[in-house]
């Protein structure tokens, strides 16, 4: 396999950044992750962390290579960090269990597979046109198919910010699947929270991602996004993967996988967060300077193992 990727996450205007992203990848399969904390509840970024951990944490253990049984590992997957963000909360027995939207993509053998809960989105573009984009799952969409509302009224509509469907909600979430997608070279996979795609429309996230290489168009559309928002901008955070499929170009930017051993994972996934870690003072302390220090080495180490491939985040 052969790809570039690029991630970048903004705070905006808000105290606390509850966006989480990060990718993890082996010989021949690439899981693409980014989940948002829903502000309306309590420790929005805790259920995103937990969500990433659990889900990072089964692909590092059933990629070996490959997924068996993508379309099942997406849903089970997501079932199963809606089951942690639960214990999480009857272990510190809190008022509430925390809330996030989580969209991923598992991309093996030239396809691409996705799901996802909430308004987290992605979109799948190809020279400039965008094939397919989730829908969210939100009171406006559900509007809109039904004809009761019009389209243009996505960024201005009262009900906007209305999700039926989440991880950590008191019902089992309902996880959208993607039909299997060919990968032709040049394509694009975009994942990003609504504080970017609430801001611009979608020709325009289009439009500079097909103008632009994605390590330049990534932070200028983020950038725009929180702009546009002013004071009181979202999180914006972005994560792009473009599929490579000629292994003749050489590019120190594309990571190629070829020479990867059976067994190896390469990750930007923080899969150290303890779910079972209390909460003191409201607060989880989840990523002291040792914990961070421990990431960092555990990412450079596979970095090192995999033949030195080089990698943007």
């Amino acid at each position: 396999m052969r790809f570039s990727v690029y991630q970048e996450s903004h705070i905006g205007g808000r105290k606390v950044n509850q966006d989480r992203m990060g990718y993890s990848f082996t010989r021949d399969a690439i899981l693409l992750l980014l989940a948002d904390g829903m502000g309306g509840h309590i420790l929005g970024e805790m259920a995103a962390a937990i969500a990433m951990q659990t889900i990072g944490s089964l692909f590092q253990q059933q990629a070996q290579p490959f997924i068996a049984r993508p379309e099942r590992f997406l849903e089970d997957s997501f079932l199963a960090a809606h089951q942690e963000i639960h214990r999480y909360r009857a272990m510190n027995n809190l008022p509430e269990t925390p809330r996030t939207t989580i969209v991923a993509c598992l991309i093996q053998n030239g396809y691409a597979y996705w799901a996802h809960c909430g308004d987290s989105r992605l979109y799948w573009m190809r020279q400039g046109q965008i094939l397919l984009r989730t829908k969210d799952h939100s009171r406006l969409e559900t509007l809109i198919a039904q004809g009761k509302v019009d389209p243009a009224e996505r960024h201005t509509h009262p009900d906007r910010n209305k999700l039926f469907n989440c991880l950590g909600a008191p019902n089992s979430p309902i996880v959208e699947l993607s039909r299997r997608a060919a990968l032709q070279p040049g394509d694009l996979i975009l994942l990003c929270s609504d504080g970017l795609w609430s801001m611009l429309p979608d020709y325009m996230l289009a439009q500079k991602l097909h103008e632009n290489t994605i390590v330049r168009a990534i932070p200028e559309l983020i950038r725009s996004a929180v702009s546009i928002a002013g004071k009181q901008s979202d999180n914006a955070t972005a994560l792009v993967m473009m599929w490579e499929g000629d292994d003749r170009l050489e590019d120190s930017s594309i990571i190629s996988t070829n020479t990867l051993p059976i067994g190896s994972i390469t990750t930007t996934i923080q899969v150290q967060i303890d779910p079972d870690i209390p909460v003191e003072n409201g607060e989880p302390d989840m990523f002291n300077d040792a914990e961070i220090e421990k990431a960092i080495a555990e990412i450079r180490n596979a970095i090192h193992k995999s033949s030195r491939i080089t990698s943007k985040t």
